[in-house]
């Protein structure tokens, strides 16, 4: 057996998924793993799982802990870096007030970072995807949940307590629509993100909107997708309102920033033109100055997060 610590896992943990990657002491991928998200766990639980996982991971390539460099593990979640305190998972609501990072040390024994899933996407799309060479750049998450990651002067930017950038939870109508996992109504998660915009397709179509969709049970941005290809009006009418918020949110980031290149990544992406048109004339249409301002998509494709959260260790 190998006898050096070369190795380093890298955990994505989400709303819908829980992936893994292996990485040699090149960075590497020797494999990767993935399997469905329980919400229904709370911290403890949560953490137990991914240790089982781990060391099954580990014992089919033959190794064992005294191999790892250490863990890292990327969430969509408030996390006091510095503590690796969970305060709150808006897409996995019985993670909460959980000192994930000691909870993990201790019954690994090896080193364990644990940081938000958008700083940890936008470290890797800088160090290996579409940021390469740049100075400063937004790293936008628009999947299951909205979020961003900022790179500034080179370095992942935190803030005072570690969730800087979480712009899916800016508030776009306050106390206006519906209730998010962040506990406020009218962010611009719960009107962009892949889990609530079911919800608003169903109280359209309550209210007499038509569409394809209707009947569709286990509606998902899967189906909107599909809609939008056959030009649903339904489906337009949530592709343009989508837009509107994610335009204005990134306006927003904008003004504060003045960061100019954003990079998109996450399942939303899969939209392609059909969304991302319309969040481009969105943007320009608030953008009265209009000083260059680059959109990249995310070059990394699924392997982002993992990779983010390997880099973390790294």
């Amino acid at each position: 057996m190998e006898c050096t610590k070369d190795y380093v896992i890298g955990i994505d943990a989400g709303g819908t998924k829980v992936a893994y990657g292996l990485f040699d002491a090149k960075g590497e991928l020797l494999e990767r793993f993935r399997h469905p998200s329980d919400p229904e766990l709370d911290g403890p639980a949560f953490s137990d799982s991914l240790i089982r996982t781990l060391r099954k991971i580990l014992e089919r390539h033959g190794l064992a802990m005294e191999n790892l460099k250490g863990v890292g593990i990327c969430m969509p979640s408030y996390i006091l870096f510095d503590t690796g305190h969970i305060f709150l998972t808006s897409a996995l609501p019985k993670i909460h007030d959980f000192g994930m990072r000691d909870y993990l040390q201790e019954r690994l024994g090896v080193r364990v970072v644990l940081d938000n899933d958008a700083n940890a996407a936008a470290l890797a799309e800088y160090r290996r995807g579409a940021g390469r060479g740049l100075k400063h750049m937004v790293y936008v998450a628009v999947s299951t949940g909205i979020g961003s990651g900022l790179i500034i002067n080179g370095e992942v930017f935190r803030g005072s307590y570690g969730w800087a950038g979480e712009c899916g939870h800016m508030l776009a109508t306050p106390g206006e629509g519906i209730l998010c996992g962040c506990q406020n109504r009218g962010c611009f998660m719960s009107y962009v993100g892949g889990r609530y915009v079911p919800t608003h397709l169903k109280i359209r179509m309550l209210e007499g909107a038509g569409s394809w969709m209707e009947g569709i049970t286990d509606l998902n941005c899967e189906h909107l997708l599909a809609a939008a290809r056959r030009k649903d009006p339904l489906a337009e009418e949530m592709l343009q309102n989508m837009a509107h918020y994610i335009g204005v949110c990134l306006y927003n980031i904008y003004q504060l920033l003045n960061i100019n290149t954003f990079v998109f990544g996450g399942g939303l992406t899969n939209f392609g033109s059909l969304l991302f048109d319309r969040v481009r004339a969105e943007f320009d249409s608030c953008d009265k100055i209009g000083m260059p301002v680059e959109f990249r998509f995310a070059e990394l494709r699924k392997d982002f997060g993992i990779i983010g959260a390997a880099e973390l260790v790294l």
